[in-house]
Order: structure tokens, then sequence, then C-alpha cells
């Protein structure tokens, strides 16, 4: 197999389109036609259908592109590798940050890399969970700082940091709070903001309603992003959210306070994801060593 047939899929299968693809590589359409149809004949498969918009992935197309990502992002690493030996140099460090913690300690990380490696290039994604781990499965990022989860998979490698917990909280004043006796079910009847479904906090949140045989928490409003951008609607609403007790001293927690109810807090772990088996650059390996000694003062793991 040829490795620019593989990038010709890759490209065809990222875009949906040869022409577009063409563009992206600086190949002829032509060229990426004939490397299309050799991968197809060595693999005796039909890795695309035409449409009248483009090509659309097949069933085994599909699962070929999700296997072909992984090889790729592996020669990427080797190359990577062979050329920080060979060249002495110092190379691209590529992190993804949830939001909550690029300033609260991986921004003096940062800082400390930069100065102590003038000639090194940092590149900083911000997402919540489910973005950046999907980013470090398939090799767009070689770290991730963020919560950890127990269902992240084999696939990756996981270091604890620190534990912040993740709570339930309200403007000062709100109704809730001036509850002579607050239960869980009271939470039922409360509107809230929080991330979209697929992110790991909002499913244990529903997770937790449906421990309590309660339905889902009323979200009348709902985030692609983390909800510290959006603290001032709910200190102007009744609205609650859940927030990392970190926060709850800085100024972004500023009259917001927790429940107060056991219920309302879940444990987490913050700490740094790799994927297992991926090579890890020396610049990488100082930047997780700085990342350890910049841990917040936190509950210790």
């Amino acid at each position: 197999m040829r490795i620019e047939d593989l990038n010709y899929f890759l490209a065809v299968a990222e875009t949906g389109h040869v022409g577009r693809a063409s563009v992206n590589l600086g190949q002829s359409q032509p060229a990426l036609s004939k490397g299309i149809q050799r991968l197809e004949s060595e693999l005796q498969l039909q890795l695309f259908e035409r449409t009248a918009t483009g090509m659309a992935l097949t069933t085994p197309g599909q699962a070929f592109y999700q296997r072909a990502r992984h090889v790729r992002a592996s020669l990427d690493n080797a190359i990577r590798e062979a050329n920080d030996l060979h060249l002495g140099r110092v190379g691209l460090v590529r992190v993804g940050v949830a939001p909550t913690y690029s300033e609260l300690f991986f921004g003096s990380a940062c800082a400390a890399l930069l100065q102590q490696r003038p000639a090194a290039r940092v590149k900083v994604t911000i997402g919540l969970n489910d973005q950046l781990l999907a980013a470090l499965q398939f090799g767009d990022l070689d770290l991730a700082i963020s919560a950890l989860s127990s269902n992240d998979g084999p696939e990756f490698v996981q270091q604890p940091l620190f534990r912040d917990d993740l709570q339930v909280v309200a403007r000062e004043g709100h109704p809730l709070l001036l509850a002579p006796r607050l239960n869980f079910a009271d939470l039922a009847n409360a509107s809230w903001i929080l991330p979209g479904p697929a992110v790991a906090a909002r499913r244990s949140i529903e997770a937790r309603f449906a421990e309590h045989d309660l339905p889902p928490p009323n979200v009348v409003v709902e985030s692609n992003s983390s909800i510290i951008s959006l603290t001032s609607v709910v200190r102007s609403t009744d609205l609650l959210t859940v927030m990392a007790t970190s926060l709850l001293s800085k100024p972004v927690g500023a009259n917001l306070v927790p429940l107060g109810l056991a219920e309302a807090v879940w444990p987490r772990t913050i700490g740094i994801t790799t994927r297992r088996g991926a090579y890890l650059s020396p610049l990488a390996e100082r930047l997780l060593e700085l990342l350890r000694r910049e841990v917040p003062g936190a509950a210790p793991v």
C-alpha cells in the first residue's frame, strides 16, 4: 500500500469531494482518483459511493477510515520522532485544555516552557472533554488536560493531578438557598444552564437525576463551551448550573453559592491524558513535568 494513496483516501473522506481534496493536497484530481482505485483494488473493497454532491464512504469505507486515521497518526508520530532525534530540534507540542484550567494552571506552565525553550511552539486547543478526547484519539493532540473518567478507554493513559469536584451553584439569595430542608427532588423543579448532552458533566448530572427517579433537568440555556463564560446569566436569574470547586474562590465564582447538598456534588479528578503508545517529544515530556509542578492548591489525589 502506498502512503500517498492512504493520504488521498483520507483527504477525500474528510472533504467528501475529490476536487476539494485535490486542492487541499496540491495534487490533480486524476491522481487522487487513480490512488483511490489502487487502494480499493488492493483491499478488494469499495470505499466510496459517488453521489450528486461528491463522494460518500461506504460502510466498509467508514470502518477503514477510522483505522486509517490511526495508522496515519502513528506514522506521523514516527516521522516526528525521527526528525527530533536526527535534527535535534525542539518541535511542536499540541495541547488540549478544558476551559476551566486554561488560566488556572496551564497558562503558567506554558509560560515556563517558553522561557526554558524559546524556540518551542505550542498549539493549544480549548475545548470540553468530548472534543479533546476525540482529537487525542485521532492523533491531533499530544496531550489533554481535563477531568478524568473511568470510561475513557484502554487507548488512553491517564495521569491524575488533583481533585476538583463539580457542584451545583446558584446566585446569592436564590430561593433554594432559603429552603429549610432542601432535598435533591427540589432540583427537578428548577431551570438550568448546562453544557450539551455529549459532555461528561451533563451525562453525570442526568444520571444522578435518573438515580432519584426524576426526569432530566429542565435545561433552558445550553452551551457548547464552558459554563464559566455564562456565569453572569446565573447571577442575574434563578437558573442553576454546575461549577468546579476551584473556581468558587475566583472572580468568575463571585456571588455564586453551592447548594450545600451532598447529592449535588460530583467528585472529579483532573489530570493529563495521552494516547497509549503515542510518541511524546522531549518538549511534550518537559511540559508534563511543568504541569505537575503547577498543580493549583486544590485537594490532592
